[in-house]
């Protein structure tokens, strides 16, 4: 009986890099609080993914951000694990059939940060400077600022990437507020960018809990660690993305936020180069979320017509 005791009630999946850790463990201390277990009995699996395995070449080449997900939602389907820990930002646009984002944790800071140690501000980079960054979004978003910059693949953790500006692989680079925090590393950062002037990504910030759908005990548990407005917001974003069908291999920004029970929208697509950017807003109740994101990607996806994202 003693061994059964000690035996794991809940089994995480999660990457292995810092911060998927860092998430990890966050969830787990916040179940063990909210279902009132050891946090012993909660034990976290780490699971390599495709997307730590390849690192020499920009995601949207190699698969889309699937890539991170892949092995540890098959674990998940296989019942080898009871849910899975993300950066909602890194989900796919699609879940695979009989898994659900089931909670969320509250959001941290949205917003991306400027890393340089040759300018203060995005603006302040010396003419034809290298910006290392694997995110289309991100190239897109900083070529439309700044058109004569070049832009190079930054692939690896937090820590690798911050490691690569240092040596000056690259001249800056551009990376989650989030992520600084929760690594304890924000001090880093050279200046932070304005949701207004630099739209996140969908998800940004945001710690997802995926579980099977027909794990219903499951589901009661990581229901008491959710936050509403969190998931409120990323109803409305998900529903963006969705009708966008968008992936790494897009450039596309979505943030939603409550304010005073509104939810306040808003959503860009860019072409890569940063020569054409289309913006959208919806505002409207909670109840309503989902509806607003999929409604503005529907607009966009009218503005844009067919060869928006077509390549020259």
């Amino acid at each position: 009986m003693a061994q059964a005791s000690t035996k794991a009630t809940l089994r995480i999946g999660s990457r292995g890099s810092p911060l998927a850790l860092v998430q990890a463990r966050e969830v787990q201390s916040r179940l063990a609080a909210a279902c009132g277990m050891a946090t012993e009995r909660i034990e976290i699996e780490v699971i390599r993914t495709t997307g730590d395995v390849v690192s020499d070449r920009p995601l949207a080449e190699a698969g889309g951000k699937g890539l991170f997900t892949k092995e540890i939602e098959e674990a998940l389907l296989s019942g080898a694990i009871d849910l899975a820990v993300h950066s909602s930002k890194d989900m796919p646009t699609f879940l695979p059939d009989g898994l659900v984002l089931s909670a969320f944790l509250p959001r941290e800071d949205a917003r991306d940060a400027f890393i340089s140690r040759k300018a203060k501000t995005l603006s302040d980079l010396p003419k034809g400077a290298v910006l290392g960054t694997a995110s289309l979004r991100r190239q897109a978003m900083a070529k439309r600022l700044r058109p004569d910059l070049a832009v190079t693949p930054l692939r690896g953790n937090v820590e690798t990437r911050i490691r690569k500006v240092e040596a000056g692989e690259v001249d800056a680079t551009l990376l989650a507020v989030a992520g600084l925090k929760r690594l304890g590393l924000l001090s880093a950062a050279t200046a932070i960018l304005e949701i207004d002037e630099f739209l996140p990504a969908v998800g940004q910030g945001a710690i997802g809990i995926e579980t099977r759908l027909d794990d219903a005990a499951t589901r009661r548990l990581v229901a008491a660690v959710d936050d509403a407005d969190t998931a409120t917001a990323l109803a409305a974003e998900r529903a963006f993305l969705a009708v966008l069908d968008g992936s790494c291999r897009t450039p596309i920004g979505g943030h939603a936020r409550l304010d005073k029970g509104t939810v306040r929208f808003r959503g860009m697509i860019a072409k890569p180069d940063g020569s054409a950017v289309l913006e959208v807003s919806r505002e409207g109740s909670p109840a309503q979320a989902a509806a607003l994101g999929a409604d503005a990607g529907r607009e966009l996806k009218v503005r844009a017509g067919a060869d928006f994202f077509t390549r020259d």
